[in-house]
């Protein structure tokens, strides 16, 4: 095998190459590599290899890479090195790389199954992930979170065995029975009471004793947020809009406001309609939670929202967060994805992490059950011509976005033109980046970074470039502000 060093420049970029010198055997710093690497998104471990000051990759060469082939292959078995082997055989090769012998190492994924991937014998020492400084020792709670997603059980369905059905927002109950009757007026289930319908649901549970408990899911889709927060401490749901006069919100309403039950379904709606309004044509939920004049951009942005909220992980830090901005919309949950992104995106396959949620929402014509949420969502935008929706996935503390651009293809035209014209003033890598913000103006560095396959680091080199050339100009503060884009 020949690598020609330089078409790993993406990989690096994309902080998922660790090159490494390797003269004088195995280096230990391979063993956090490769746990963090596992427990985040794969990556490629080059040994023989050293990055230069300029960020290029110099190959040294092995003396024995048969040697340290083996030397790797019986540590990565051996248990008290590392907790498991996740790598098959043609994850390791000895390659030629300007005429000498290095070992490339292929680190997938691990599976959920396998997680936390640990060095040692303790994982909440041993744990490791990978961020844009590099290796970092995972916390606590990460490595609890990793462990919970373990398990083939849903963690919605645990019984809270300490609380009792006065948790719940009856009216918040009634809407969904309501909901439920105009979808599916035929249902068995409408009419019976409502112990006997919660049961149903899979929201309550009767115990050994004979008391019914609410389970996980019950308590996020029905209960009021002041008892929600007892098991979910982190619990917050916040929707904010910006309707471009701002630097910040214009409008808001959180889960904590005490003016509404702060549970799940009241969000989901709450917020679908206020999402839906000014997009293709006015969308309203009446008084039963009925669906008038929907459209597949609504069902889209439905889809989206359910998604996020079936998919989130209550128990870690910061909370589920809905903006939208003029011209995007972003959802943010917490939680990673339980699949890597790239199956998540093709489709066909389904690991919610919340099962319970899901059916309580599909039983009401909401989410899907079969993995094709996520394509459906990109199929309505590319269907109507608008930028394509991104995924982004972060760790410490775990965080999935989706960003949502509400926005023609056409509107990168300003952009374009500009770059055009501005031909012999802006080099390529920075039109990259100015198209990008035509797209967006409320994108991230941290964004581009991901999209361009550069580090971030080399994107707030082109960012002042564009602003110091006034092309570009920042509007509000780093963090809640957006770029404009200078026409004349």
């Amino acid at each position: 095998m020949n690598i020609d060093l330089n078409k790993l420049n993406n990989y690096r970029e994309g902080n998922r190459l660790e090159a490494k010198k390797a003269r004088g055997g195995l280096p230990d710093s391979i063993w956090e590599t490769y746990s963090s690497f596992a427990n985040t998104n794969g990556g490629v471990i080059l040994l023989g290899v050293e990055e230069l000051a300029d960020k290029s990759l110099n190959s040294l060469g092995l003396a024995d890479p048969q040697k340290l082939v083996k030397q790797f292959w019986d540590n990565i078995n051996n248990v008290q090195k590392t907790n498991v082997n996740i790598l098959e055989n043609d994850n390791v090769a000895i390659a030629n790389a300007n005429g000498l012998a290095i070992i490339r190492i292929d680190v997938p994924r691990a599976d959920r199954h396998q997680k936390p991937v640990y060095i040692g014998a303790d994982p909440f020492k041993g744990s490791y992930r990978r961020n844009g400084e590099g290796d970092y020792r995972c916390q606590p709670d990460e490595v609890r979170n990793m462990f919970r997603d373990q398990s083939n059980n849903s963690m919605d369905q645990m019984v809270l065995d300490y609380l009792t059905p006065k948790v719940f927002d009856y009216d918040t109950v009634n809407r969904y029975r309501n909901r439920l009757r105009a979808d599916k007026p035929e249902h068995v289930w409408i009419d019976v009471p409502d112990h006997e319908f919660l049961q149903r649901l899979g929201a309550l549970v009767e115990d050994d004793q004979g008391k019914m408990r609410p389970t996980i899911a019950g308590l996020l889709i029905f209960g009021h947020e002041y008892e929600i927060v007892r098991e979910f401490p982190q619990y917050f749901l916040d929707y904010q809009e910006n309707d471009g006069t701002n630097e910040r919100w214009t409008d808001r309403f959180i889960s904590s406001s005490g003016d509404w039950s702060g549970n799940l379904y009241d969000f989901y709606y709450k917020a679908l309609n206020r999402l839906s309004q000014d997009v293709k044509v006015p969308f309203k939920i009446d008084e039963t939670a009925t669906r008038i004049d929907e459209t597949p951009v609504h069902r889209a942005l439905g889809e989206a929202l359910a998604n996020a909220l079936v998919n989130a992980n209550y128990y870690e830090r910061m909370g589920l967060v809905v903006k939208k901005w003029p011209g995007v919309i972003t959802i943010a949950n917490p939680g990673s994805f339980r699949i890597p992104i790239e199956k998540a995106l093709a489709g066909g396959h389904s690991d919610p992490r919340n099962t319970t949620l899901l059916k309580l929402f599909n039983m009401i014509g909401v989410g899907e059950r079969s993995g094709s949420g996520i394509p459906k969502v990109l199929s309505v935008w590319r269907d109507e011509n608008w930028e394509t929706p991104r995924y982004e996935e972060n760790f410490s503390p775990d965080r999935t976005i989706l960003t949502l651009p509400i926005a023609n293809v056409s509107a990168s035209n300003l952009a374009e033109n500009l770059a055009e014209n501005l031909a012999e003033k802006l080099s390529e890598k920075q039109k990259e980046v100015l198209l990008l913000i035509s797209k967006d103006s409320s994108i991230s560095a941290e964004a581009m970074s991901k999209q361009i396959g550069v580090s971030r680091q080399a994107i707030s080199g082109r960012l002042k470039t564009l602003s110091d050339k006034n092309v570009i100009r920042r509007v509000g503060s780093d963090k809640a502000g957006h770029w404009e884009i200078i026409s004349s």
